[in-house]
Parts: C-alpha cells; sequence; structure tokens
C-alpha cells in the first residue's frame, strides 16, 4: 500500500515559491522567520520535505544526448557539436536559488528545540541536497563557487572566482559522508533516507574517480583512486547490508520490465528510492505519446548491437551481423532487449494483431518500450511509479570501482555483474575470461582502456544495457572520456534493398520498399500479403532526398540513416560547458575554462 506525504509538498511548496525570485542573494527570511519557525521536528521536517525533487518518468526520454538513441530534439551537445558554440549562447545551468534554500535551512535548523540526532538528521538530508546540487554543477561547469553559507545583497562572495574543482568534490563528498551517518534509515515512503544517499555517495565518488583517472586534462589522477576507492566501500556497506535485492521471480521475460511500468514500487527489494505516481491522489504522469514510436527518440543500431546472444556469446561475433534485418537481430538476445525497444511480434493494446514498426524520416525504425505502458487504461498509464534509485546501480558501481582499481575478484564479480545476468537468465560473467578475450568491437569505442580491459568492457556493457533510457549513458560517456563516440550519428535497420520485408517474425511480408521517383499506389491497387492484409508503402532514397525512409545507399540499401550533419567534439572543450556571458560581465572574477 502507497504512502503519501504531497500534502506537506504542496504546502511548503507554495512557502518556498515566494522565496525563489532572485537567485543567490534573496530567499525566505520575509516567509520563513528562523525565530518563529525554526522550532519543532515538524518545522524542520516541512522545511526539508520542501526540498524534494526527484527525477520522474520523464527521464526516459533523456537519452537525446547520447550515442544510445536518434532524435530531432534541439539537443545541447548536438548543437555544440555542430559549431558555433559560445558562452553567449549557451545560457543555462547557472541558477543558485536552491542552494540558497538549502544553506537557509542548515544554518537556522540548530534553532530547534530538538535532540542533536534529530537534528542531524533533517541537516544530513540538506546536506545530502546540497552534495546533489554541486554533482550537478562540477558536471557542467568543473570549477565553481562553493557557497556553504547564505549572502545578503552586496556581500563580496557573490562576486568571487572560481573555486578550484578538487574543493568543490571534497565538499560533496564530506556532506555526503555526513548525510550517510546521520540520516534515518526509516523515513516516510517517497522521500531519501540513509541508503538512498549512500547510493548518491557511491555514484558521486565513482564518478569523480572514473574522471579523474580518464581526464589527463586536470592532472588529477593522482588522487582519482582515492574516489574509486569510496565508491567500492559505501556500494559494498549496501550489499553488506542485505537491505535489497535484485528483484527476480525466476522469470527473465519480464522481471525487468516490471521495473518500469508497476503500479506500486514501494514495496520492490530492487527500489532504493521510488518517486509515486497515482491518478487518486493528484500526482500523475504520462509520457506514452513521446516515449513511443518516433516523436522524440528511437533506439539506434549501436546499442541493439551492444546486447549478448542470450547464450552470452557476443551478437558482434555473429556472421555478417551488421547485415541482419530486425526479425533476425531480435533472435536469441539477451531478454532485457525486447524489454527495452519495441520486438518482431509484440502487440499493442487494444489491437488483436503484432505492431509493426513505423518507419519516418529521420528516425531508425525502431521504437523505445522502455517507460512505455502497454493499456488504455488512464488511470495506470497515469499511475506507474518511477525507480529513483535501484540496487542494481549499486551492482554496477561496486563492480565497476574495484575494476579500475585493479582488485576486482571473481567472487566479487559474482556478487555484482552476475546478479543481473541471473536475472536476465545470461550465463555468468568469468573474470579471466573477459580479460584474456575483450570484445574487440567494444575496444574500438573505449579505446583509453587498458589495465583490466576485458572486464572492464564487460561492466560498461552491462552498464548502458541495465540502464538504457535512465538517462546514466551521457555522464558514463563524459567521465570515461569517450565523447568521440557522439560524433558518429545514429543508424537504424538494415534493408538488403528494394522489396517486401517482414517485420513481425511471422514469415509474412508486412511493408514494401519502393524507389524513391516511384509513386505509392492507390488504396485499392495496394499490393497484399499472403493474409489478405495490404503492404505498407516507403519509398525509399538517400538522406536529402524527397524519400520517406532514408537509406544509407539509397534504392540498393542499407542501413536507416538519420542525418547528414558534421559533428565534431573538441576535446577537452566539450566536456565542459561555459559560464554564461551575462554572468561573467556582471563578475569579471569568473574565468572562462579549456577554451570557452
Amino acid at each position: 500500500m502507497k504512502k503519501y506525504i504531497y500534502i506537506v509538498f504542496i504546502a511548503v511548496a507554495g512557502m518556498l515559491a515566494a522565496c525563489k525570485k532572485a537567485g543567490l542573494d534573496r530567499f525566505p527570511q520575509t516567509s520563513v522567520s528562523p525565530g518563529l519557525f525554526f522550532n519543532t521536528e515538524s518545522d524542520l521536517s516541512l522545511y526539508v520535505n520542501g526540498l524534494l525533487s526527484q527525477p520522474d518518468r520523464s527521464t526516459y526520454l533523456n537519452d537525446q544526448s547520447t550515442d544510445n538513441v536518434s532524435t530531432t530534439a534541439a539537443v545541447e551537445i548536438k548543437n555544440i557539436m555542430g559549431g558555433n558554440a559560445t558562452a553567449q549562447n549557451i545560457t543555462t545551468g547557472w541558477s543558485w536559488s536552491r542552494l540558497r534554500n538549502i544553506n537557509y535551512f542548515l544554518e537556522n535548523c540548530g534553532k530547534a528545540q530538538v535532540s542533536a540526532a534529530v537534528k542531524n538528521h533533517y541537516a544530513g538530508l540538506a546536506r545530502y541536497y546540497r552534495a546533489e546540487f554541486y554533482l550537478d554543477k562540477v558536471k557542467r561547469f568543473s570549477d565553481v563557487p562553493w557557497y556553504s553559507g547564505t549572502l545578503e545583497p552586496g556581500d563580496d562572495a557573490l562576486y568571487k572566482a572560481r573555486d578550484p574543482r578538487t574543493l568543490i568534490a571534497d565538499s560533496i563528498m564530506a556532506d555526503l559522508d555526513f548525510a550517510y551517518k546521520n540520516v534515518r534509515e526509516s523515513v516516510p515512503v517517497g522521500t531519501p533516507g540513509k541508503w538512498a544517499v549512500a547510493t548518491l555517495y557511491a555514484r558521486a565518488a565513482l564518478y569523480e574517480g572514473t574522471y579523474r583517472k580518464y581526464h589527463n586534462e586536470l592532472n588529477l589522477s593522482s588522487s582519482a583512486n582515492a574516489f574509486l576507492e569510496t565508491a567500492a566501500r559505501i556500494s559494498g556497506e549496501i550489499i553488506a547490508s542485505k537491505k535489497f535485492n535484485i528483484y527476480n521471480t525466476g522469470k527473465p521475460e519480464q522481471d525487468y520490465a516490471t521495473l518500469f511500468s508497476s503500479q506500486d514500487l514501494t514495496a520492490n527489494s530492487e527500489v532504493i528510492l521510488v518517486n509515486i505516481f497515482d491518478l487518486s491522489k493528484n500526482k500523475s504522469q504520462n509520457v506514452n505519446s513521446t516515449v513511443f514510436g518516433d516523436y522524440e527518440q528511437a533506439p539506434a543500431k549501436n546499442l541493439l548491437e551492444t546486447y549478448l546472444m542470450k547464450d552470452g556469446t557476443r551478437f558482434t561475433d555473429v556472421a555478417n551481423y551488421t547485415q541482419l534485418g530486425f526479425v533476425a537481430e531480435f533472435k536469441n538476445r539477451d531478454p532485457r532487449m525486447s524489454q527495452t525497444m519495441v520486438y518482431p511480434g509484440w502487440i499493442r493494446v487494444p489491437d488483436a494483431t503484432p505492431y509493426i514498426q513505423r518507419l519516418n524520416k529521420n528516425f531508425t525504425g525502431y521504437h523505445q518500450l522502455k517507460g512505455y505502458v502497454n493499456s488504455t487504461d488512464n488511470a495506470i498509464l497515469n499511475g506507474v511509479d518511477f525507480p529513483v534509485y535501484r540496487y542494481a546501480e549499486i551492482l554496477l558501481t561496486y563492480a565497476e570501482a574495484l575494476a579500475e582499481l585493479g582488485t576486482l575478484t571473481q567472487a566479487q564479480l559474482d556478487q555484482s555483474i552476475n546478479l543481473l545476468r541471473k536475472r536476465a537468465g545470461l550465463p555468468d560473467l568469468n573474470l579471466a575470461t573477459a580479460n584474456a578475450n575483450p570484445d574487440p568491437a567494444l575496444q574500438l569505442q573505449y579505446p583509453n582502456v587498458t589495465a583490466n580491459a576485458g572486464v572492464i568492457l564487460e561492466i560498461r556493457r552491462e552498464r548502458r544495457v541495465e540502464y538504457a533510457f535512465e538517462n546514466m549513458r551521457f555522464d558514463d560517456l563524459m567521465r570515461w572520456k569517450v565523447g568521440k563516440l557522439l560524433t558518429t550519428s545514429p543508424q537504424g535497420m538494415y534493408f538488403a534493398g528494394l522489396g517486401k520485408y517482414d517485420l513481425t517474425g511471422d514469415g509474412v511480408d508486412d511493408i514494401i520498399l519502393i524507389d524513391r521517383t516511384a509513386t505509392i499506389p492507390g488504396e485499392d491497387q495496394k499490393e497484399k500479403n499472403s493474409l489478405g492484409v495490404k503492404l505498407i508503402y516507403y519509398r525509399a532514397g538517400l538522406i536529402g532526398t524527397d524519400a520517406t525512409v532514408y537509406l544509407k545507399n539509397g534504392n540498393n540499401g542499407g542501413n536507416i540513416v538519420t542525418e547528414n550533419v558534421t559533428r565534431n567534439f573538441e576535446e577537452p572543450k566539450f566536456y565542459y560547458r561555459p559560464i554564461p556571458q551575462q554572468q561573467v560581465i556582471l563578475n569579471p572574477k569568473l574565468k572562462q575554462i579549456f577554451g570557452w
């Protein structure tokens, strides 16, 4: 049964909304008087609950900045790689009002007439939110000003220079360490407790450790291991707590999908933190119209090629794998693939017959399934919970940190990565075998991985597959320093040439590709398949023509191509964003870095 704290959120949201008019130098003194408000635990709880801000189901659309999908959206990194990116036209991300709210609480919560343990619990939650805030800033700007308290208009600190990344990262770790040691385990459902804090702690440590290891422009590689050791330690402590388990009922064809289509995840053993949705409680979200089909994003062929075969062998070792059609490439694959993307034979409610993939310009022909709710019931569509933190991430973090440190053992692999593979019904990953035979396809993608390459590459495969469309991929590409992967335009399905094709897997043709110069016949003239159903017609041709589907070699076939723009990823510049120029004008002490 779900528990709700929406009334608290609504009450405090109104209180805080009035406090966000001017960013860092304005805040709730006029709305929340410390002398009158910060007195009881109820006061502390009300304020901290008002700081709750969690990702929701729109997260399933956040892979548009990565090599996982094609999209026609005006994605920032695509625009940057297309040229003419400057501090004048990249103007987002430099907002500080949330930090002001957090720091104001930290300055005043000590006034409450409660025990030290109670104060530390709520201070820990606020410091968790501050760490989360600054982690996002580090990811975007690297060096940023560190503010540990509230400021008044005219304070010199408002015009300070950027503080070094080392100070920011250490401060984030200090905040998370305090929060981990003081935040309670038992908290209202849907709010972060001790283990949610620990998840962010491990995530932040892994991010910074790998970032320092692979980004030589920072000259911080000597301190990378300290962060990796923290990531391994914290994730190891979460594992040792035995509080969580991979959701596995022995049904590899559906267990994974349950995590993204459930009406209630509050009791799911894998979910560490949940964002609850329920139409009857006036908290709802329906993303079906944008997740499915070809409206926002379409899975890239390169992502499909990453999934293993069901027997654990590599798909990229299959003869002529680049020239397999849609039906063939879904056969005998990791079951997570068919729970993440629409597969041949999938039936869309309320239809009675299998869905036929819709082809369109600029999209790949593949359709995303993760995040889509296969129902027409409005209450069901709007009531699917979102798993903010999953135990799967902890296992991946644990394995990756240890592999990067060079200390990963088979036993540790068995208690992490292999639990994910067991859920999918795949054979275990063997450490010695992986290192003796690294995947050549993955080596091309990640050329800067050297020691323990085989197992590190397999962990990266597992991470990409397990968290496809969950907004992890972009951060992973950035911390691993493989931004160059974004320069390759996404491709889609393979077609040998003009002609008829089966897309549902029943051996009966569903579509027909004709030359782009040909005319699609009228409805009464269209050819029918052996079931008496009219074929769906597409005019195939080269990208840039008036074809209805673009193929690499035009009417001679090839993969669907999605764009013909040139992408350039300038290193190390494009791993960072400039401070908006208007801010530099207001505060000349703010200097751009890495060529911006």
